[in-house]
This record gives structure tokens, sequence and C-alpha cells, in this order.
């Protein structure tokens, strides 16, 4: 029996209207749950952080978190978070006249002299590399690529000035073998936390750039840095350069902030990555004491030998003795045969 074809396109409307009336009621009752679901809460769903390793805490934008309870334990100081220690300055090279001469001539800002490896070993490039990173990943996590630039290159304009470390692990690492870090990171606890694989590779590229020479200019001869959230005492002592994410640059006031005072070289001998070994703390010498020396001519009492008390019998008892002269024992073999040498032989058979 054959179906008339009109009766088949009739079915067909049926079960399409039928499919979608089901779409349209199960999208009803699922708009229907969420707008409940909201309701009851009174929150908006947000997407769940996914960050992870140092970024993901929480800490002052672009800085090391302080962890006050661990240094406490540790018995380690440093630096408030998001700001650099800093160090007393040398002696000025030349006369005050001359460094006047000096700072009149340099105004405003004065950009860095692009930092050069080129002689350095392949030991110490990844050293240097390795600390870089370290300081700018640990520092600047969270901020933009300027941010993350400014910061090395305030570290490598540390590494070319007198008052610091002529290294750039020397500079990252400055002061903490006697735990009085220049950065809080390496004396708070920070880098026991496993570092985000993707945050530290950008961090890596940002210090291979400065290693390689690129400048970031906006920061100038800058040689300090604080966030935003922190005043550090220094704070009114020195020229603030720039201001880039959340940290607000300075160098150093008169000559040591010119660009001459930057004569440092950078010579390698890169130490080994991390905090320094703590330094021992250094007994005192003691001296010893030596006896008066009496004057020759003062007249000091001899007093006069002791009497032997050792009987005469005994007195030589001491002495060594001579061994007696040897004498060869007596000959006690029989006398010679006095038998004729043609009869020796008489008695034998034949």
């Amino acid at each position: 029996m054959r179906v008339p074809l009109t009766t088949l396109r009739l079915m067909g409307r049926i079960w399409a209207a039928l499919v979608a009336v089901g779409l349209l009621v199960t999208a009803a009752m699922s708009a229907h749950a969420a707008l409940r679901a909201i309701d009851a809460h009174d929150v908006v769903a947000v997407v769940p952080d996914v960050r992870r390793g140092y970024e993901a805490d929480e800490h002052f934008p672009g800085s090391a978190l302080l962890y006050a309870d661990r240094a406490a334990i540790s018995g380690r100081a440093a630096p408030a978070a998001g700001v650099t220690g800093t160090t007393a300055l040398p002696d000025l090279p030349m006369s005050a006249a001359a460094a006047s001469r000096i700072v009149a001539a340099d105004a405003g800002i004065t950009v860095a002299q692009p930092f050069s490896m080129a002689r350095a070993s392949a030991a110490d490039r990844g050293r240097a590399a390795q600390c870089l990173t370290a300081a700018i990943y640990y520092e600047a996590a969270s901020e933009p690529d300027a941010g993350q630039q400014a910061v090395a290159q305030v570290i490598l304009n540390r590494v070319r000035h007198p008052a610091f470390p002529a290294t750039v692990c020397g500079v990252v690492y400055q002061g903490s073998e006697r735990t009085v870090c220049q950065f809080s990171f390496a004396c708070d606890g920070a880098m026991a936390r496993v570092p985000s694989r993707t945050a530290w590779i950008r961090a890596a590229r940002v210090a291979s750039a400065a290693l390689a020479g690129y400048v970031f200019a906006g920061v100038g001869l800058a040689t300090h840095y604080h966030t935003y959230a922190v005043t550090p005492a220094w704070n009114r002592s020195l020229v603030m350069t720039d201001v880039v994410g959340a940290h607000f640059f300075h160098r150093w006031k008169g000559y040591w902030g010119t660009a001459s005072a930057f004569s440092q070289r950078y010579l390698g001998g890169e130490p080994v990555p991390g905090p320094h070994l703590p330094v021992a703390p250094v007994a005192p010498l003691m001296l010893a004491v030596v006896p008066a020396v009496t004057p020759p001519d003062a007249a000091v009492p001899v007093a006069p030998a002791p009497v032997s008390t050792v009987q005469p019998d005994y007195a030589l008892s001491g002495t060594p003795r001579v061994a007696p002269p040897v004498v060869p024992a007596p000959d006690t073999l029989p006398p010679a045969s006095q038998i004729l040498d043609r009869w020796k032989d008489s008695g034998k058979p034949l």
C-alpha cells in the first residue's frame, strides 16, 4: 500500500515541530534553573584562578612577598617587599669642585650604556642569566614588559656602579651572606616556592635581552626602586627618574648619580646562583702573653748547686760502660795425626 506524498510531508512537519518544542522546553528549563541559582546566592559566577607559582599568591604588585614569620624564625632580614636595599657610597675619586662641575653638566635623565658580556665565559653568561631571571621574576612577575625591563636595568646599573658588586649574581644576592639582602626575595623565603614555567620563560626573555645590550631608557641611571605601597627610608635622599608600572625608580644625588660614576667594569667571575653562604663570625685574635725580660744590668741572684747525696758506689751508675775486648775461645780439637801418609789407608779391606 502506497502512502500518499502529502501524508509523508505532513508527518515530517509534525516531527520537526515536536523536536523544536522539545529544544525550547529544555532551554527554558536551563535558563530558569540558572536564574534561580543566581537569585539564591546573589553572586555572579567567576572564572577560577588558574595561575600557578609565585604570582598566584597575594603580594604587592610586581614585588616579592615578605614572609615575616619565616624571616623571624630563620633570623634573616630583608628590605620591605618591593623595595631595594641601599649601601654606603665610597669616597669621591676627585675633588668636590670637580664633582660639582660634572653634576652641573649632567642635567636631566641620562640613558645608561648598553651592557656587554662579549668577553664573558659561557659559565658566567649562564649564571648571570639565571640570577637576572630570578630577580625579574620574583620582583616583577606581575608587571608588564616595561616594568620587568626597568627592574633589569636597575640591576645592570648597579653592576657598573662602584658602590655595588661587579657581577650580576653578586648584585642580585648582595647581603644574603649576612642576612641583610638588597632584594627581599633573596632572604624572605620566596625562592622556596616553585615558579610558574610560563612566567619564568617570560622573565628569562627580558633578562636575555638586557644582557645582550637592550637598554630601558626611561629609568636612566636609576639604582633603586620601590612600589607605591611602601615608603623606604631613602625615599627623600634620592632623585626619582621614572614611574613604570607599580614601581618608582630613583638615582643618587650628586656625582654618584651621574654617568661618570658608572665606571666599574664587568670582569666576570660570577658566583654560584642563589643566596650566598653565611659568613661565620671571626673569633677575636688571642695574643700570647710573653714574660718580661730582665734587663742585662740587673743582678740576678744565682742559687748554689745542691750537694749530691748519692753514695760513692752508685755515683757513676749512669756512665756508659765500655765493652771488654773479645778473647778467642781455646782450641779443644784433638791433636793432629802422627801416622805417615803411606800408612793411613793400611787398615782398609782390599
